[in-house]
């Protein structure tokens, strides 16, 4: 793991946004790219900066990690908030590839967004999150199926329920996030900072963030 702390979250917010766009520069030199990007609110400002960068943005596929199964016109609907904060301006060209669809169950839907996901396959860049309980995507300590979602033979997406998450939730599982060739996690505040020293000597059952932290490039800021 590579730990980089920021004076400022601003700072923070503004290398790593640099840092997302010179790898995606990079790939797209020789080809497609794909981004994979968190929920939540701590990345927004990454997502604005981003947004304004001077990409082949049509050859860059926006997949996020995890969706939370509601309606997207929900406030708590990650596709929403990438409408909003990342699909805009000069990245307005990119393509979303969609962690959703109109379905009672994210189960019902998950082999056909599994077959729209495989094409844009490694991840070029991963963004991640780490949550205080140190979960990252939607793979939650307590999950029901967590187990299956950390395996080496897992799917390329699973339906997960823990009593942490809310809503059902469906999400990338272990090996797909382990593929991917630039692995960044977005955390701030010291509580998220003492739940990434406790991870580390944790087995991944108890801290799923685990699973990728020794290929990481870990960002904080208070």
């Amino acid at each position: 793991m590579e730990f980089r702390a920021y004076p400022s979250r601003e700072k923070l917010m503004e290398s790593l946004s640099r840092s997302i766009a010179v790898e995606l520069r990079a790939a797209l030199a020789r080809g497609a790219a794909t981004l994979s990007v968190p929920g939540g609110t701590t990345p927004g400002p990454v997502f604005d900066l981003l947004s304004q960068e001077d990409l082949d943005w049509p050859r860059v596929a926006v997949l996020l990690n995890d969706e939370r199964w509601v309606d997207e016109d929900s406030p708590r609907s990650n596709t929403r908030l990438l409408r909003e904060r990342l699909l805009v301006g000069k990245a307005a060209r990119a393509r979303l590839v969609p962690l959703h669809a109109p379905t009672a169950t994210p189960e019902a839907a998950l082999d056909r967004l599994t077959e729209g996901i495989l094409p844009h396959l490694p991840i070029t860049v991963l963004l991640l999150g780490m949550g205080s309980d140190m979960h990252t995507a939607s793979l939650f300590p307590g999950a029901d199926k967590l187990a299956q979602a950390l395996a080496s033979n897992a799917p390329v997406l699973m339906a997960l329920r823990a009593a942490g998450a809310g809503e059902p939730r469906i999400t990338l599982t272990a090996p797909v996030l382990r593929q991917a060739r630039h692995i960044h996690i977005l955390i701030t505040g010291r509580e998220k900072r003492a739940a990434l020293e406790r991870a580390q000597g944790l087995p991944a059952a108890e801290a799923p963030v685990r699973v990728v932290l020794d290929q990481a490039v870990v960002h904080w800021a208070e």
